[in-house]
């Protein structure tokens, strides 16, 4: 059923299909959101939107970052002040010693405004999406559970837009644009970084150091452009996101926090996710320069992000919303979507019965083995579609985004060769494919001829 699905949908125009989908998704979002403000026992729903309204300045009209601590980097931070200017055009109020009753409307107010900017972001990143080898992952992405559950935890939805905008642009031709929405995703979040790596990679193999060069100094630019002025007027607030990373130990959702409470203390624990994300950022650089023929860059910053969640401090609901749009680039199979979306939602709902239990019996020595059970669930599944992701790597006749052998959305790496000295390094060539010889060059720009 699912496999005649796709072959309909691939015959169609997806593109309204994937914006009906997306409306159906932010109106569940939307609907179970009155639930979320306030205490989340019990609710199965949390928003740090409301909350941190409270909880950051925001409730007396004091500006992020500058003027209040956040958690965040300072693109977010600006998108939390714009989103305060145009509550107050809708009659917010932000200022001390309001009345208990104003300072709730405002919240309310507030994080309605922000639900609005966000949803124009989906929409922005469904079109991006439409725009890509494969369209059919604008669609997955417009009915994924994951906006529905996670959809409006954060501000998220900045974030991933800026990301998929830089692979979009980077596959379109436009290497300092990609570096621009890279540099402006890092001053979001901080894991658009990543992407540099595999991109790096790809640039190696091709021998087109300019253009990687062009990347790396607009997403300098774009970074120091945002982040300078905020560092310039409240340096110490600046730093609050750095310094939170960097001191914060074991927390919800990771394997580090599962295994504290299994009793396995882990200490200098920024050290040692250090070491291993060096460490698998090694593994996927040689995976990358391994593979028969040049993988493709969604392929690459996939295989990154999920190693970079999986070690991380901490694995919150809403950093579903990071990898669905990776997946979709990288691997956009039904089964794989659908794993995902299970286990994603499995995860999403046991951490709220685990947070609920926790409030309510402050037993923090007992294991709580269903909640455990789901990160165990969560990290296989993703690592499960690393594996699928390295396999269409190794054989690239298998993958349903190449186009007659060659990579999609590679922007000026399509077609180009291999550079010489990876010839012995790659060894055989990819099962299925014709094999990598001078009249044929390497990389992306092979044709894919069937073995008989």
């Amino acid at each position: 059923m699912i496999e005649r699905a796709w072959r309909w949908a691939r015959g169609q125009r997806v593109g309204p299909w994937a914006f009906l989908g997306l409306a159906v998704s932010l109106l569940v979002v939307s609907l179970k959101q009155p639930d979320c403000f306030g205490s989340f026992q019990g609710k199965f729903c949390y928003t740090d939107i409301y909350v941190l309204y409270w909880n950051r300045g925001l409730k007396d009209g004091l500006i992020p970052i500058i003027q209040s601590d956040l958690e965040y980097p300072v693109l977010t931070g600006a998108f939390i002040q714009l989103a305060q200017a145009i509550a107050r055009l809708f009659g917010a109020q932000a200022a001390p010693d309001l009345a208990a009753n104003i300072v709730q409307s405002s919240a309310v107010t507030f994080f309605w405004v922000n639900a609005a900017l966000l949803f124009i972001c989906y929409a922005l990143l469904v079109w991006v999406h439409l725009h890509f080898a494969k369209p059919i992952g604008a669609f997955m992405i417009g009915i994924s559970p994951a906006i529905w559950l996670s959809g409006l935890v954060n501000w998220d939805a900045l974030v991933i837009l800026l990301a998929s905008a830089a692979l979009l642009a980077w596959s379109r031709k436009h290497p300092a644009w990609a570096g621009i929405f890279i540099g402006l995703g890092v001053a979001a979040k901080l894991y658009p970084l990543l992407f540099l790596v595999p991109l790096g990679v790809l640039c190696l193999r091709a021998s087109r150091w300019r253009e990687y060069f062009i990347t790396c100094y607009a997403c300098v630019l774009a970074w120091a452009a945002v982040n300078l002025p905020y560092f310039w007027l409240a340096p110490a607030r600046w730093l609050e996101f750095w310094t939170f990373n960097v001191d914060r130990g074991s927390d919800w959702g990771s394997i580090w926090y599962v295994l504290y409470r299994f009793g396995i203390r882990i200490d200098n624990l920024s050290l040692i996710e250090a070491v291993l994300m060096v460490a698998g950022t090694a593994v996927i650089c040689v995976l990358m320069l391994r593979a028969p023929v040049r993988p493709r860059l969604a392929q690459g910053v996939f295989l990154i992000t999920v190693w970079f969640l999986v070690i991380n401090k901490v694995y919150s609901p809403q950093y579903v919303l990071w990898l669905l749009p990776l997946l979709v680039l990288a691997r956009p199979r039904w089964l794989d979507w659908a794993l995902f979306s299970v286990a994603e939602s499995l995860y999403y709902f046991e951490i709220w019965i685990h947070l609920t239990w926790l409030y309510e019996t402050y037993d923090f020595t007992t294991v709580d083995w269903p909640y455990a059970l789901s990160v165990f669930l969560r990290i296989g599944v993703q690592l499960y579609i690393c594996g699928r992701v390295i396999a269409d790597m190794y054989r690239p006749a298998r993958d349903i985004v190449r186009i007659d052998g060659e990579g999609p959305d590679e922007g000026i790496l399509a077609g180009c060769a291999d550079a010489k000295w990876l010839r012995r390094f790659i060894g055989n060539s990819a099962p299925g494919v014709r094999a990598i010889n001078d009249d044929a060059p390497a990389g992306s720009g092979y044709r894919a001829k069937p073995s008989h």
